[in-house]
């Protein structure tokens, strides 16, 4: 029984991209017609049976001819026959030799009706391994496992739902779009998968599309802190304000210990022209950080802003350093920070402080001309 053994991030082999692999000759060469069971990382505990196969060709090759044969690396799903070559000498104990000779294997996928070992559910494993390429930000990776997921169950209201999620993420919204109305289509009183076809069109550019999506989510649940947060920013863009601050309200009485909801709604109250109510919640939300690595730079940053509308310098410039303590290369709190330095008189301080934003980026116009004015007022 020949067992193929393939690493986890061989994604091609679930896909049915991959039909071909290298391996060092076997002291029982494979031949056309061969059954192979395939698994992912057969001596871990992850080992995972992924399909049986059936040998459509072998051809054999020497070392010498294999280790420098980028095209065939390529194909083995390695950068180049450097990498394939060193992850050869982790698989292979001792020394390669010029005339060892190798196995080039080609071989289809057999329909799991087919399989004479134990069956498993194939959506099932390729599911579990999408959602976490997926959770590990590999959006790429995790589409073509959807993808293939999908090809076997194209009516899975999960699967869709997570391929719009997947492509939302790679900026694909149109095509994110078409897998949320697919999804509806099945599964009509589903308000999340309304929320994320609003947040798709929110981005791809159709905001009274996203307001509509969301009125069908708010239908179906009323008081989801999800789809009123995203609901209210939806508003905010509409620059529908007053609604906008109504459901944050709301939100808040629902889901008063989120610092989220207290900065959106900041940034709402700033926006309308109420920079004292802003202030009182930027402060409710880095109250709310549980601990420094919590708190948002930018939400620092919006409070030194509101801070400076209010005409209160000393306050703004606490809240520009608690910022660029936390990103000390964030160019717009380092920006903001030197305006109020110069606001100030301390033009020295300015200066400084505009010159580690053109350490990093010397052709920053604004710190450059902020420079050049300071050093007239020295």
């Amino acid at each position: 029984m020949p067992i193929l053994s393939f690493r986890s991030q061989d994604i091609d082999i679930i896909t049915g991209k991959k039909t071909m692999t290298i391996r060092k000759l076997w002291k029982n060469p494979l031949k056309k017609g061969d059954r192979l069971y395939c698994y992912w990382n057969l001596v871990s505990k992850e080992k995972k049976k992924i399909f049986e196969a059936v040998v459509e060709n072998v051809e054999l090759i020497k070392y010498i001819n294999l280790k420098d044969n980028d095209e065939l690396a390529q194909k083995e799903g390695y950068r180049d026959a450097k990498e394939m070559v060193k992850e050869f000498k982790k698989m292979y104990v001792g020394k390669i030799t010029n005339d060892e000779m190798f196995q080039i294997i080609t071989f289809k996928k057999l329909d799991i009706d087919d399989w004479k070992g134990k069956k498993i559910d194939e959506k099932a494993m390729i599911t579990q391994r999408a959602d976490i390429l997926f959770d590990m930000g590999k959006y790429d990776k995790s589409a073509l496992c959807y993808d293939a997921a999908l090809k076997i169950d194209p009516d899975d209201t999960y699967l869709l739902n997570k391929q719009g999620d997947n492509l939302s993420r790679l900026g694909d919204f149109q095509k994110a779009i078409i897998c949320y109305n697919k999804a509806l289509e099945i599964e009509d009183n589903n308000e999340y998968i309304y929320n994320n076809k609003a947040i798709a069109l929110l981005n791809s550019g159709d905001v009274e599309g996203a307001l509509n999506a969301s009125n069908e989510a708010l239908k179906i649940n009323s008081n989801s802190p999800v789809i009123l947060y995203w609901r209210g920013f939806i508003l905010e863009v509409l620059m529908k304000f007053d609604e906008a601050l109504e459901v944050y309200n709301k939100l808040i009485k629902i889901d008063s210990e989120n610092p989220e909801v207290w900065n959106s709604r900041g940034i709402l109250l700033t926006d309308m022209g109420k920079p004292e109510e802003a202030i009182k919640s930027f402060n409710k939300a880095v109250e709310l950080c549980l601990d420094d690595s919590e708190i948002d730079a930018n939400t620092l940053n919006r409070m030194g802003n509101t801070y400076v509308d209010l005409g209160n310098l000393d306050k703004a410039l606490e809240c520009y350093n608690a910022a660029i303590g936390i990103e000390k290369n964030n160019i717009d709190c380092l920006l903001n920070k030197g305006l109020v330095l110069m606001e100030l008189g301390k033009f020295e301080e300015a200066v400084n402080n505009f010159d580690k934003i053109l350490l990093k980026n010397p052709d920053n116009e604004d710190a450059f001309i902020l420079k050049e004015e300071c050093l007239e007022n020295f």
